[in-house]
């Protein structure tokens, strides 16, 4: 009688930073700006490395608001995205393997986005984090935190709303 050796942590964890990074992946603009996700198990901080075309004034020199807007938008959509697909890989519903670039869960749809912009962003890497405050069925609700040198001192933030995507609707990207 032989029974099935659980997996080794580093394979599962492979499997999970490749569904993440399907999924940032997903959003085009997301690899034009080069913002990536740092996963700690279920957390993610989102990390926008500074470059020169990201500059909005160059007199200051600040972030342009638009990719500030952009990075906060990208972090609450890959934090709600990532918070149900946890779930569902915690829950064995969904397999991490069969996510590609090729098959991704939909991703939620944006129905209205507010930032407050509380002071210039510099030119050097910028962090985020997202925080899902309420998910339902159909709608959810996010806040987003932007930082600079200090996690205390945030440069700006953002509430969502979203519309959730059926939980069963995996995204054919090859046909």
């Amino acid at each position: 009688m032989s029974h099935a050796r659980p997996e080794p942590v580093q394979v599962i964890k492979q499997r999970r930073d490749n569904a993440l990074a399907a999924l940032v992946n997903g959003i085009p603009y997301s690899q034009f700006l080069g913002i990536r996700f740092d996963r700690r198990g279920d957390e993610l901080t989102a990390l926008l490395p500074f470059d020169e075309k990201l500059i909005g004034n160059p007199f200051l020199p600040a972030l342009h608001g638009g990719v500030t807007s952009a990075f906060l938008e990208i972090t609450a959509i890959i934090e709600l995205s990532w918070s149900m697909l946890w779930e569902e890989m915690e829950s064995g519903k969904l397999d991490p393997a069969k996510l590609d670039a090729k098959h991704l869960p939909r991703l939620p749809k944006t129905i209205d986005f507010t930032v407050d912009y509380l002071r210039s962003g510099l030119p050097r890497d910028a962090y985020a984090r997202a925080r899902v405050n309420r998910s339902g069925r159909r709608y959810a609700s996010v806040h987003v935190e932007a930082w600079q040198d200090n996690r205390s001192r945030l440069f700006a933030q953002a509430t969502g709303h979203f519309l959730i995507p059926s939980r069963d609707s995996i995204r054919d990207t090859a046909g």
